[in-house]
């Protein structure tokens, strides 16, 4: 017989929480190679993961409520670093909105022709690079919440 299992919020969270931290490095990549080789396909390809990232973003902010609910009530969590991750993880996804915009905005400009398309990618690369710093941080401090070993106070005590 078939068992169908239903996940809960922190399953989903953890399911989508790597795409929004992923997918703009990947976007970068492909920006970089778009202004490296003059390629306006490759920029708009750029412009369309960073649009993904933003989507996805949404989805993976939303299920962190939830999952904070259920991790909370596992033995040994400290609510300190839930909380340090979730102030993070709001400026990570306010920033994937805000590229994910700006994307919009060079997608228009590159398929229009319009004269400040030039100015957009190293705009967008900007954002990027901002964003994936707080990429970063969200996912570490996402994986401190369980996995002890990556903490650095634990580091220090190992040291010790």
């Amino acid at each position: 017989m078939l068992k169908i299992k239903i996940i809960n919020d922190a399953h989903l969270h953890l399911v989508l929480n790597h795409l929004p931290i992923i997918t703009p490095v990947i976007g970068l990549f492909i920006m970089i190679g778009g202004l490296v080789f003059s390629s306006e396909i490759l920029k708009r390809t750029a412009y369309l993961v960073f649009i993904l990232a933003a989507v996805v973003a949404i989805p993976t902010f939303a299920t962190g409520e939830g999952a904070e609910e259920v991790v909370e009530k596992l033995a040994g969590i400290d609510e300190n670093l839930i909380k340090t991750h979730e102030e993070v993880a709001e400026k990570f996804a306010i920033l994937c909105y805000i590229l994910g915009t700006v994307s919009l905005l060079g997608l228009w400009t590159n398929y229009y022709k319009k004269y400040f398309s030039n100015i957009i990618p190293c705009v967008t690369i900007l954002i990027c690079a901002i964003t994936l710093y707080f990429a970063k941080q969200t996912g570490t401090t996402g994986g401190e919440i369980r996995h002890t070993e990556i903490r650095e106070k634990v580091g220090m005590d190992l040291k010790n």
